[in-house]
């Protein structure tokens, strides 16, 4: 007799930026239900407290390079793989939004190779949440029509006509990943002749409750120095319309600029 293995299901969720209530609905009712999870650092640590299931197994699958925290992109998708097979519903579960600036393609790969059934569910990314908490628009009218998403993960990479190019758009840029590099983002700005009536807005840990918005001219960067900042999750949004921000910011910040995340690192064991 020949036995039919029933494969699973693979679920490519996002979980928003940080504000635990910023899930989908949809990406919510998996998390409830899912056998497994697997979880990005930056999931908010309360969606998996309260609602994932009590007999869920749960996989704590972060990146965190600075701090050597790192989950290999080949264990997570044998994971997904192993599960998967095994006839389980496997929640893989990203900060943010599921297909921007992730490793998505990769899981896309092998779950498709494995011939296993997926869906992918949007979550709002960082970008949207540390606008919306900021009060920055990413477009308006008279500021910016246009808004490009980037990540200076590769300075090598970027050319001098790319620079250029930033430099000289009326878009707002919003990068990712880019923390470390500010200093230099800033100052290729300025030598490429940004137009100084813009503004950078550094905003850490957007959407908890240790979120944090420094907000700079470029007029000012031209003779001033910016001041170090801790390594958290940060995003940069430079143009004109973060000048915005004074104006339609509504988001009470707290004093208290330790990481949400490494006061919750005790459910972030590696549990693989």
């Amino acid at each position: 007799m020949i036995q039919i293995v029933k494969k699973g299901k693979v679920i490519l969720a996002g979980a928003g930026p940080g504000d635990p209530d910023l899930i989908s609905l949809k990406a919510l009712k998996y998390l409830q239900t899912a056998d497994v999870v697997l979880t990005d650092r930056l999931v908010s640590p309360v969606l998996i407290e309260n609602y994932a299931r009590k007999d869920a197994t749960v996989v704590y699958v972060g990146k965190q390079c600075s701090k050597g925290i790192h989950t290999p992109q080949q264990d997570i998708n044998e994971l997904m793989v192993e599960f998967a097979l095994q006839g389980k519903l496997v929640l893989r579960l990203k900060g943010g939004d599921a297909s921007l600036f992730s490793n998505i393609l990769d899981e896309l790969k092998v779950v498709k190779e494995n011939n296993i059934a997926y869906e992918i569910i949007p979550g709002i990314s960082a970008a949207f949440g540390a606008a919306a908490y900021t009060g920055i628009p990413l477009t308006a009218r008279d500021h910016s029509r246009g808004v490009r998403f980037l990540t200076l993960y590769d300075l090598n990479n970027v050319t001098n006509q790319q620079w250029l190019d930033w430099s000289t758009t009326e878009d707002t840029l919003v990068f990712y990943m880019s923390g470390q590099r500010l200093e230099t983002l800033t100052k290729k700005l300025l030598d490429n002749g940004i137009d100084t009536s813009k503004g950078i807005a550094v905003v850490q840990q957007a959407t908890t409750p240790n979120q944090k918005t420094q907000v700079f001219s470029f007029e000012d960067l031209k003779t001033s120095q910016l001041p170090n900042f801790d390594y958290v999750p940060t995003l940069l949004i430079i143009g004109k319309v973060v000048n915005l921000h004074h104006d339609y910011s509504w988001f009470t910040e707290s004093n208290n600029f330790e990481s949400y995340f490494d006061n919750h690192k005790n459910i972030y064991q590696d549990a693989i």
